[in-house]
C-alpha cells in the first residue's frame, strides 16, 4: 500500500488556518491589552474625582493641567494625584516583577511576597523606625538595599550548578520567615509613636502619599521596564528549561541575573514608596494568565493588572467598608485565600512547591 501523497492545495490550507489562528490570537491578546489599559485610566479618573467630594471630570483635568481651581486644587492635586499616580507605578511594578519571578522559576509561587524581598524591605524598615529612629527617605533608602541584599542571598543560597525554581522558592520561605521574626521582634520593643509609624509602612498603605515618594520609584519603573520587556524572549525561554534555553540560543545565567536584578529593582523602589501592598506580585501574574490564556508574554498584562488591583484597591479600603483601611490590608484580604487555593491544589494535584 503506498502512503498518502500531500498535496500542495494541502499544504497551503494548513498554512493559512494556522495564520489566521495566529493572527485571531494577536487580536484578541491587543484588544485584552487595550481593554485593560482602558480600566486603568477609568479607574485612575474615578480615584482623582470621587471621594467625600465630587469634582466633575473638567475641574480634575484643569487642576492636572495646572490651573488652579478652589478647592480642586488641594484635594485633587495635592492629596488625590499623588496617590492614585503612585498607586499606578507601585502595582505596574508590583505586577511586572511578580511574574518575572514566576515566569523565570516556571512556578505561581515564585513572587516576591513568598520568597522573602518583601520581608527584607519590611525588617530593614522597622528597625530604622524603631531603633534607629529615622523617617522618610532614609526608611526608603534602607528598604531599597535590604530588598536587593536578600536577593542577593536567595540566589547565593540557591545557586548549585545553576539555580532550581523549588530551591529557591524554598530557601526563600526560610529567609523570609527569618526576617519575619525580627519584624516581630522589634514591633514588640517599639513605643507607641514608633509602632504606629512602623505598622502604617509594613501594611501596605498610599495614605498621605507626595510627590518625593513617588518619584523615585516612576523613574525606577521607567528605567527597569524596558530592560525586562527587552529580555521578555529569553525568558518565555527559560519556561521550557534551562538546557533547552541554552539550546535556543539564551545564555541562561546572564539572563536570569539581569531579569532579577531589575525585577528587585522594581520592587524595592515600589515598597520604599508604598509599603510591601500584600499579594499585588502574588496576584496579578495568574489573573493576567486566565484572561489572556496560553501564549504570549505576561509582563505587559500582569503590570496592568498590578495597577487595576491597587487602584480598585486603594479605593474600596478608602469608601466602601464604613472605615478606613490601607491597600495592603485589601489586597491581603484578596490575595490570601487564592494562597491557599494555590497550595491545596498542588498537593492534591501530587506536585511540589
Amino acid at each position: 500500500m503506498s502512503a498518502p501523497t500531500v498535496t500542495q492545495d494541502a499544504v497551503e490550507s494548513v498554512v493559512r488556518a494556522v495564520a489566521r489562528g495566529r493572527r485571531r490570537r494577536s487580536l484578541r491578546r491587543r484588544l485584552i491589552i487595550t481593554t485593560l489599559a482602558v480600566l486603568v485610566v477609568a479607574a485612575f479618573a474615578v480615584t482623582l474625582m470621587a471621594g467625600q467630594r465630587f469634582y466633575p471630570p473638567g475641574d480634575v483635568l484643569r487642576v492636572i493641567l495646572g490651573e488652579q481651581v478652589p478647592g480642586a486644587s488641594f484635594t485633587v492635586g495635592r492629596l488625590r494625584l499623588p496617590r492614585a499616580v503612585l498607586a499606578v507605578v507601585a502595582g505596574f511594578s508590583f505586577g511586572l516583577a511578580g511574574v518575572t519571578f514566576q515566569t523565570m522559576l516556571r512556578n505561581p509561587l515564585a513572587s516576591p511576597d513568598i520568597i522573602g524581598i518583601s520581608s527584607g524591605a519590611s525588617a530593614a524598615a522597622a528597625i530604622a523606625i524603631v531603633s534607629l529612629s529615622l523617617g522618610g527617605t532614609q526608611v526608603s533608602v534602607l528598604a531599597i538595599v535590604s530588598a536587593l541584599a536578600v536577593a542577593l542571598l536567595v540566589y547565593t543560597l540557591a545557586f548549585k550548578d545553576g539555580v532550581v525554581g523549588t530551591r529557591l522558592i524554598l530557601i526563600g520561605i526560610g529567609i523570609a520567615a527569618i526576617l519575619d521574626s525580627v519584624t516581630s521582634y522589634v514591633l514588640s520593643r517599639a513605643g507607641e509613636w514608633d509602632l504606629q509609624e512602623a505598622m502604617r509602612w509594613l501594611t501596605g498603605s498610599l495614605n498621605g502619599t507626595t510627590w518625593e515618594q513617588v518619584l523615585p520609584a516612576l523613574v525606577a519603573l521607567v528605567v527597569l521596564t524596558p530592560v525586562l520587556l527587552v529580555r521578555a524572549g529569553d525568558l518565555s525561554a527559560l519556561q521550557l528549561g534551562d538546557d533547552t534555553a541554552s539550546a535556543l540560543g539564551v545564555r541562561v545565567e546572564r539572563t536570569r541575573v539581569v531579569v532579577i536584578v531589575a525585577a528587585v529593582g522594581l520592587i524595592a523602589f515600589a515598597t520604599a514608596a508604598a509599603g510591601p501592598i500584600a499579594f499585588v506580585a502574588f496576584l496579578s501574574g495568574p489573573i493576567a494568565a486566565r484572561i489572556l490564556g496560553a501564549g504570549g508574554s505576561l509582563l505587559v498584562p500582569s503590570g496592568l493588572v498590578g495597577a487595576l488591583l491597587v487602584l480598585v484597591a486603594d479605593f474600596a479600603g478608602q469608601y466602601a467598608f464604613g472605615t478606613r483601611y490601607p491597600v495592603g490590608v485589601v489586597t491581603g484580604v484578596l490575595g490570601a485565600p487564592y494562597l491557599v487555593y494555590l497550595i491545596v491544589r498542588t498537593h492534591r494535584a501530587g506536585g511540589s512547591l
